[in-house]
This record gives structure tokens, sequence and C-alpha cells, in this order.
């Protein structure tokens, strides 16, 4: 058997009878094997989308060559008398702990929110007018707010092959589609997440971990150095939990636990990050700058990526687009507001939207050094600022038009945000430097892509990633400690689902070694 790599041109709804027909014509072959090693759209001449999609065949009359090996994690298993807590199950927390498990230790993953069926539960009970639940929102739950916010995998993270491999091969298992391993943009959808993630957890507690929803960290104990134990706290009962290694893994936006470990002495730092709002458009209109066209065959909806640096100016970025979407109220706590997107894995809703956010530093933004706790602050009066703008989780909103114009007109907008908005003065909620960034963007952006002035600009995008970094060792471990790790999008060192699953699994992974 003899192997050759082949670059092709597909149309956009190319069928396996398609692609088999050009391997055999490419390469004078009637009987061989294949697998798609990448697949991506190029949507640079709207007269000519296509896919561009990289094959590898297998078959007898090919001379030479060999597949390239994908890269694989080796997690080496032995009987191991250590007691490991993770705090989180997002996918540094649940990573971490699913390869730590199969390692040989014992682990305990303890959960604040609800697991994801009485997740789900809770958010449709909110969307739909009822109640926060500080246990079962768009942040807080089984799998995180990874789980609820679209099920992107892409990562720019670069070194993490075998982390990558390791990942969504888990997903795969779990009852992803195979797609993931080659798409460019692989997506999964919020819909089929909630299976995937109950799945990964039934993976976790079959090889004996144990997982505690609804139990929130509440205090450290420790002996100099090290950690010795915790102080949990659900519903019935408060108690502490023993163990040797201790990995806290809670997110960006669980603030009461970043004060508990700054109380606790673990260093963090101030970093820059961004702070926006949601801009949204009807999908069509967007299939239309994209495709020239409104559907296209074998592509679900079109996405957009801009970027706009002005002189004068903070860069501004649109961040997690979300074709067929809709705009969520990703609130971490009760009277605060903030906002993120999601989609279902068919993207098929009448809306498209993204995150339009201004990369800041506060020390500019505020004119003095800012210390950690100063920096939580801030987001937080924000947040409380929004939503008492309308005493509601009800969004302020304008026209994008409106904003560049600083005018509020017309009629009520339509929308997929299920608690509604409200016409308002939106640029005057923002700190002024980051206001006249996002309009100077926004101006850019509507040259851009036609039709994006027409749009609505909406809500504080706050959450984009913490505004913190923890202070590591080489091995991962907090600075100052013996045996306290912070890992994914809580510790300032990733963002995305990708990237910090990677980072759990290298903190596990530097555990193990």
């Amino acid at each position: 058997m003899g192997f050759r790599e082949l670059s092709l041109k597909l149309p956009t709804d190319f069928s396996t009878d398609d692609l088999r027909k050009q391997i055999a014509n490419a390469l004078h072959l009637s009987d061989f094997s294949y697998q798609i090693i990448t697949q991506s759209l190029d949507a640079r001449k709207k007269d000519s989308i296509h896919w561009l999609v990289r094959i590898g065949i297998t078959a007898k009359e090919l001379k030479g060559g060999a597949p390239t090996p994908s890269p694989t994690l080796y997690i080496p298993y032995k009987k191991r008398n250590k007691n490991i807590v993770v705090v989180g199950s997002g996918p540094a927390g649940l990573f971490s702990a699913l390869i730590l498990q199969q390692s040989g230790f014992s682990v305990t993953l303890i959960e604040r929110g609800k697991d994801v069926d009485a997740r789900a539960s809770s958010i449709a009970t909110f969307e739909n007018g009822g109640r926060f639940d500080p246990a079962g929102n768009y942040t807080f739950g089984e799998g995180g707010a990874g789980t609820f916010s679209d099920g992107k995998l892409t990562s720019r993270s670069k070194h993490i092959a075998k982390e990558q491999s390791y990942i969504l091969a888990q997903y795969i298992a779990a009852g992803a589609p195979e797609a993931i391993a080659y798409l460019a943009h692989p997506h999964l959808g919020s819909d089929r997440l909630r299976s995937i993630v109950k799945k990964l957890r039934q993976t976790f507690q079959a090889l004996g971990g144990d997982i505690q929803f609804e139990t929130t960290l509440k205090h450290l104990s420790c002996n100099g150095s090290t950690v010795k134990e915790i102080v949990v706290e659900s519903s019935s009962e408060q108690k502490t939990i023993k163990g040797d290694i201790f990995i806290i893994a809670t997110g960006h936006s669980a603030y009461e636990t970043f004060r508990l470990l700054i109380e606790l002495g673990v260093k963090f730092r101030t970093k820059p990050f961004a702070m926006g709002a949601r801009v949204e458009h009807p999908q069509t209109l967007i299939n239309e700058a994209q495709w020239g066209k409104p559907t296209l065959s074998g592509v679900l909806a079109a996405e957009y990526r801009l970027t706009s640096t002005t002189e004068g100016h903070l860069p501004v970025y649109t961040f997690c687009m979300c074709p067929g979407g809709t705009v969520v109220p990703a609130t971490a706590y009760p009277n605060q507001s903030s906002v993120n997107g999601m989609s279902l894995q068919a993207r098929n809703g009448q809306f498209a939207n993204a995150g339009c956010v201004a990369a800041i530093n506060l020390d500019l933004i505020l004119g003095s050094e800012t210390t950690p706790l100063a920096a939580l602050d801030w987001v937080e009066a924000l947040e409380r600022l929004f939503f008492n703008s309308t005493k509601a989780y009800a969004l302020p909103a304008c026209r994008i038009k409106d904003f560049i114009d600083q005018t509020v007109s017309g009629d009520p907008i339509s929308t997929s945000y299920p608690r509604g908005l409200e016409l308002a003065p939106l640029w005057e909620l923002f700190p002024e430097r980051i206001s006249t960034s996002i309009r100077a963007g926004l101006i850019d952006f509507s040259r851009k892509l036609k039709g994006f002035e027409t749009g609505t600009i909406m809500g504080l995008e706050s959450k984009t990633s913490s505004p913190l970094q923890v202070l590591r060792e080489e091995s991962r471990v907090c600075v100052g400690f013996e045996n306290l790790y912070l890992s994914g999008e809580g510790s300032g060192h990733s963002g995305g689902i990708m990237s910090s699953a990677a980072d759990g699994i290298t903190l596990a992974m530097r555990i193990i070694a």
C-alpha cells in the first residue's frame, strides 16, 4: 500500500461520490481509501466560493509514502495513593479531572452549579421571565460557560497538538460529529454540547471519579504553603474535603473565588482584556454581504471576523461570532448584566450576533496602576450600571447607526435576546475611551461589511477573558504554594474551550510526571 496527500477545490455542496470521483480522476485510481485531513471554506471571491480540502489517500497503485502519525497523548496508569480535588467542571476542570482519574489518582470534582439537565431547565425559566438562578445559568453549572455558548472548538494556541487530538477524540466518542477533527472552524452547538458534556461526566464517573453538583467553594485551609483541605457548602450542609492536590478551574466569572484566593495569598496580576457590547443582524444580511446571495448550498450560515485599528483609539474587534444564533443573558450574579452569544448545531436562527469589543488596559483607562481587587470591582460596577439602566434583565440597546451618530431613534427593535431590549443611548454607559473607540470601530466595520450599520448594538460584553492572571511556576503550581493550581480561563492563561481544556490537560500531565 502507498500513500499520498492531495489538495482539491470542491463545490460547497459536494457529496462523498463527488469527492471519490475527483480523487479517482486526479490520481487515476479505481480502488482506494481516503481520509479528510483539513477542510476550510474559501469565500474570497463571491462568484467562486468553494471548499479547500486536503485528503490522505491509500491505494495499492500508489508508491511509497505514509500518513503523518497523529499526535498521541500518552497517559501512564498506576495506582496512586493521592486524592485530588478539582473545583469547577468547565473544560479545564473536567479534562484535568478525567486525565488524572485515568492515570490512577482518586479525583473529587465539585461544581457550584447544577447538572446540565437541571441547568437547562433553570435557564429556560429565566429566559421566559422567571427568576435568575445562581446555580443554574449561562455562566455556572455543568460544563462551564462554554456549554451554553456555541461550542466553538477553534484555538490560536500553539504547541497543543497532542492535547487537541485527545480533546477532539473525547468529544467524538461522546457524540460529536467526526468532522470536528478536520474542519477549520469546528463547532458543536449548544444543543449538542448538553449531551456531550453529560457523557464526558459519565466517562469520568465510570473510571471511579466523584462529582458533586451545587457545591460551592467557601474556604481553603493551609499549613504554610500547603493546602490541607477546603470548606464547601451545598444546600443541605457545610463540610470539609481533604486532599493532597487542589486544582481551581472555576472560569473567569467566579469573582468571589478570586477574592478568596487573593485573601489566601495567591498572587495575581492584572492583564489586558476586552470590553464592549453585542451586535446583531439578520442572518440573511450577513449571508448577502459575505456570499453575495441569501443562501449557499452546503454551508449552514455565513460568518465574519472584523478588526479595526484607528489612530487615537483602542483596537476594536468582533469576537465569538454566532451565525444563526441568539444573544443570551450571561450574567453570573443577580442584579448584574452581561451578555454572550450562542447558536445551535444547525445554525438556523433568524439572526447573527457577535461581540464587538475594545482591547483595554485598565491602568490606561483609569490613569493609575490597578490592583487585582480593583479590577474585579471595576468590572462588577459596570455590570451593575448596565443592569440599573433598565432595572431589569432587559438590555439597553440602539441601532448601530444611532451609536455612530449618537442619537436614539426609531421603533422597538426585533432581536433574538429573550429578555427584551430598551432603546437607550448605549454609548453613554461605557467609559469615554471605550465608547469612542467602539464608535470608531463601528464606522470602520460599516465600510468593510455591507449593511453592518443597520444592525443593533446591545448590552455589556464583559466576559471575553479574565482581567487577572495568576502567577504560576513552570510546573503550573501557584507561586508560593506546594499543591495549589489554577487552570483554564480563570487562571488568565487560556481562553475558549480548546485552550482551556488543553491548559487543564497540560497541568494534569505535569502532576502525573
